[in-house]
């Protein structure tokens, strides 16, 4: 499934999420998504921009893992800001997710 690309506020993103069930914090799972991208897929994608500040800048994932678990994971956008989990996403997002869940 290619994600599906949406722009609001930070806060407006994690509400719609939340409403369509994606309720587990995937922030807390740094590592295991580093080691194991093929476990997750990104269904959602919200960016934030800020109006000046290029640090304001944020990216929310919608994310399902093979388990079915359903969360978010929020990451700044700015280069000096991401993290190796979120660098891992990006990259999800770029190669389309061509196999959903690959082993």
């Amino acid at each position: 499934m290619k994600p599906i690309y949406h722009y609001a506020t930070v806060s407006e993103a994690l509400k719609q999420l939340n409403k369509k069930g994606f309720i587990h914090d995937f922030n807390l799972q740094d590592e295991t998504i580093q080691e194991n991208p093929h476990r997750y897929e990104i269904e959602h994608v919200y960016r934030y921009e800020g109006n000046s500040d290029p640090d304001e800048e944020a990216v929310v994932y919608g994310i399902t893992s093979k388990s079915g678990e359903r969360g978010v994971y929020v990451a700044g956008f700015s280069a000096n800001s991401e993290s190796e989990a979120a660098t891992v996403l990006a990259q999800l997002c770029i190669q389309g997710n061509s196999k959903r869940f690959r082993t």
